[in-house]
């Protein structure tokens, strides 16, 4: 429709704790764009009290078409809350890999997290 404004791509993540009940709050997360030279490093962030970031991971025009990774540091979050891990760790960095087929679209990445198991799907 004449007026609207263009759809804004965006890729957002969030963290739930499964084995707590509760968000995942401060746990860092880095994002990789993949290619064809390996992975390289486009985003570094913590998650907020509510297990989210304060913004997007990528927006607009940051957002493209292509292959991405998403490191979940687990081991560190579940340390830091007081949970006992064996050393090494079940999960120490949990990697998601996925594809963006539609820059215009939102992608949402979330995680469900406990220190044995993971599960992950595309969100909205």
């Amino acid at each position: 429709m004449p007026g609207l404004p263009a759809a804004e791509g965006r890729l957002t993540t969030h963290v739930l704790d499964t084995s707590a009940g509760r968000p995942a709050a401060s746990m860092e997360i880095v994002l990789y764009a993949l290619d064809i030279g390996g992975r390289r490093e486009l985003k570094r962030t913590v998650t907020n009290a509510d297990g989210r970031c304060d913004e997007p991971l990528l927006a607009g025009e940051e957002l493209s078409i292509g292959r991405y990774e998403i490191a979940f540091h687990a081991g560190r979050y579940f340390r830091e809350s007081g949970v006992a891990l064996p050393e090494p760790a079940f999960l120490e960095e949990v990697p998601i890999r996925f594809g963006i087929a539609d820059e215009g679209a939102h992608y949402h990445v979330p995680l469900l997290i406990s220190p044995y198991g993971y599960s992950t799907y595309r969100g909205s």
